[in-house]
């Protein structure tokens, strides 16, 4: 039988209770909240949504500074990193305004189950494995979409009051923005949200104890209710899909193509086949580099991605972002302050263009894309002088 309240929900299952606390993540009252229910109920277990890595980083404020900018560019996780900075500014944004630390009602909750001696249980699955199963879901416009739609959400100064917070916890405005998120990006929202809901529901359902309270974000307590009627799937649910070959069949089709089409040119008209060369050159190399200098990115940089994109265009292993990035790594290496003033910096679009760091994530990214854009319009104009030479 389930009893509700507004942000509380009492869940017995069998001779079990759970508590569950709908929670906004950036709200001074969801923390006090969280406090006196926990030290109210005095639960066996305190189940919470953070995953170890995640329990690590907000124990640990100075995470940032022990990360290897080069590893990352190199293991292809720049554009999950900037998206997760990008993510947290926003949060972090909203907590300021109120004074108060992003996910302070996640710390409460561990500090008050140290307390009460219940046991701490991290209910959420590991955030790697969510990053791994949204990439996996999206094509590469999907991916530029969501791409330019967290950079723009860097522009927005929107002031978010207390009463809009509370109203967040209600699960009102929480269920429009989620379905709104879902027309745009529905790949997105089954791994972020739905998928989380239920690995949540497993967890909290088999925490130890008789009596558990489970502290987790507002927009999940819709889903968790209904997913904790039924045992859940965990090895499913944390299982990365494999890579599709598709992307790179697709890509090297490509590459063959317009080598294919270049060389049958040259042979019947070579000052026509040196201007499919010199078109695909300047597209490519032009719109990585215009996407370096975007970035602010070295010289040095810039001439790395003209240079680059039009090889790696050719091959689907390779991208001009990379190489990009690790040549502004090597010449403008990020200081001890960038990654000190890292949680400040990405707070502002400002600061993301001038730390060093969010430079680096943000290089690779533009120059990739811009070595994309000029693969299809340099493409093109390879197909237009190849008809032009055969049929015109």
């Amino acid at each position: 039988m389930i009893s509700l309240s507004e942000t509380v929900h009492r869940i017995m299952l069998d001779d079990k209770e759970l508590i569950i606390i709908g929670t906004a993540h950036v709200s001074k009252n969801s923390a006090e909240e969280v406090k006196a229910i926990i030290e109210e109920e005095k639960p066996d277990s305190v189940a919470i949504e953070l995953c170890n890595s995640r329990y690590q980083s907000i124990q640990d404020q100075d995470k940032w500074k022990k990360t290897d900018i080069a590893k990352v560019v190199k293991e292809k996780k720049s554009f999950l990193l900037l998206a997760n900075l990008i993510l947290s500014s926003y949060q972090k944004r909203m907590a300021k305004q109120k004074g108060i630390q992003a996910g302070q009602e996640m710390l409460q909750a561990i500090e008050s189950a140290k307390e009460t001696g219940a046991e701490l249980v991290l209910a959420d699955r590991d955030i790697q494995v969510t990053f791994a199963r949204i990439w996996g879901n999206l094509g590469f416009w999907g991916k530029t979409k969501l791409f330019f739609t967290l950079v723009l959400s860097i522009f927005s100064d929107e002031k978010i009051t207390e009463e809009d917070l509370e109203k967040m916890k209600s699960g009102d405005m929480l269920t429009s923005a989620l379905s709104e998120l879902a027309k745009s990006f529905p790949q997105l929202k089954e791994s972020l949200i739905d998928e989380r809901d239920k690995y949540l529901a497993q967890k909290i359902k088999t925490a130890p104890g008789k009596k558990v309270v489970a502290v987790v974000g507002a927009g999940h307590v819709p889903g968790l209710k209904e997913a904790i009627k039924e045992d859940q799937d965990l090895v499913a649910l944390t299982k990365i899909p494999p890579k599709k070959k598709t992307g790179k069949i697709i890509g090297w089709t490509i590459s063959i193509a317009i080598i294919a089409l270049i060389v049958s040119t040259l042979i019947v008209n070579r000052d026509a086949g040196f201007d499919q060369i010199l078109s695909w050159i300047l597209w490519n190399g032009s719109l990585s580099a215009l996407g370096t200098l975007i970035a602010f990115g070295h010289p040095l940089s810039i001439l790395t991605a003209f240079f680059v994109a039009p090889v790696s265009s050719l091959n689907p292993l390779l991208a001009a972002g990379w190489f990009a990035g690790l040549v502004e790594a090597i010449v403008r290496k990020p200081k001890v302050s960038d990654f000190e003033n890292l949680n400040e910096d990405v707070n502002s679009f400002k600061g993301f263009w001038r730390n060093r760091v969010t430079k680096i994530l943000l290089i690779v990214v533009f120059a990739n894309v811009g070595s994309s854009v000029g693969t299809f319009i340099g493409g093109a104009e390879v197909v237009r002088i190849f008809i032009n030479s055969f049929f015109g």
